[in-house]
């Protein structure tokens, strides 16, 4: 536990930001379900599988590679799958529906994890910038395509950040997917995290009238390689002062698991949830026709790729 968890209480949930993935799930059995985690071999990801395995789920992991998801899903249970999932990557995306489709499963819950952070340099793929593309492209295609594999009372989480905040002003900036007019890491990567973001609220919204729900959470800092392009001096500082300051990692995955499996999550439905609690976004995280477009402007990137 870091020094700042001695001082914060629990919420209304009866769950904190020390509340941790374990106690998260404490009382829960998850035999029968199944649950799709992308990002399963690092960081959050693998102790979110980690955690729901050993509570009875059958979990999908997915990881850039076929190798290292199954490498990853070998440690968790032996109703654990992996899957490659290179969400950059159209094709890849594309490949890891359909495998989970002939395989069969109807899913409990898609916690969409994995993601990138920072890139020091503009990169892209398929002409947009690349936090943006793999952090919500990636994942929409994902979400979407297995839509129908959710089961009746499924539900969708999405890790967003408070980050979140640090998007542009428009909250998206539609005439700049491309980051060709200007690239700056952390408005970039905020861009992508509001994504996210407005991508749950949209969802949720196209729920209603169905038992499906869709959550955007924010796991916290967290010392984790998703940090990787923080720079050295930065990095420095956050090994020396992480046990201070920052979450470990089952304290960082406790809100993804909350929303995807616990009971007192349900009445949370569209929700933007931190610390296992609802908190407010940014003002424009709420604005309908933001997120309208974006869906809008996301189906016609994936009709191009």
């Amino acid at each position: 536990m870091s020094l700042l968890a001695m001082f914060k209480s629990p919420g209304p949930t009866g769950f904190g930001y020390a509340s941790t993935a374990d106690e998260i799930t404490k009382d829960l059995s998850l035999n029968g379900q199944t649950i799709l985690v992308t990002g399963c071999n690092s960081g959050i990801g693998q102790e979110v599988c980690r955690v729901l395995a050993m509570r009875g789920a059958r979990v999908l992991g997915t990881a850039r590679t076929k190798e290292k998801a199954d490498a990853a899903c070998a440690t968790f249970s032996n109703k654990s799958t992996g899957y490659a999932c290179e969400l950059s990557r159209p094709t890849s995306v594309r490949e890891c529906a359909a495998a989970i489709k002939t395989d069969g499963h109807q899913l409990d819950a898609i916690i969409c994890n994995a993601g990138i952070m920072m890139l020091p340099r503009l990169e892209k793929s398929h002409g947009v910038e690349l936090q943006f593309f793999t952090n919500h492209i990636g994942h929409f295609m994902l979400v979407t395509d297995l839509l129908q594999q959710l089961k009746r009372d499924g539900r969708v989480v999405m890790l967003s950040s408070e980050a979140h905040r640090a998007a542009p002003s428009t909250g998206i900036d539609f005439d700049n997917l491309s980051g060709n007019k200007g690239y700056r890491p952390l408005a970039a990567y905020g861009q992508s995290k509001m994504a996210n973001l407005l991508f749950a609220k949209e969802l949720q919204r196209r729920f209603v009238g169905t038992d499906k729900v869709a959550y955007a959470v924010h796991p916290g800092v967290v010392a984790t390689n998703l940090a990787r392009n923080m720079g050295p001096i930065l990095s420095r500082v956050l090994t020396a002062l992480g046990p201070m300051l920052l979450k470990s990692v089952g304290e960082g995955s406790a809100t993804a698991v909350f929303a995807a499996v616990h009971p007192k999550a349900a009445p949370l439905a569209g929700s933007y949830l931190s610390n296992s609690n609802v908190i407010r976004p940014r003002a424009d995280a709420e604005d309908k026709a933001l997120a309208t477009r974006l869906w809008m402007t996301s189906e016609e990137i994936v009709a191009t790729l």
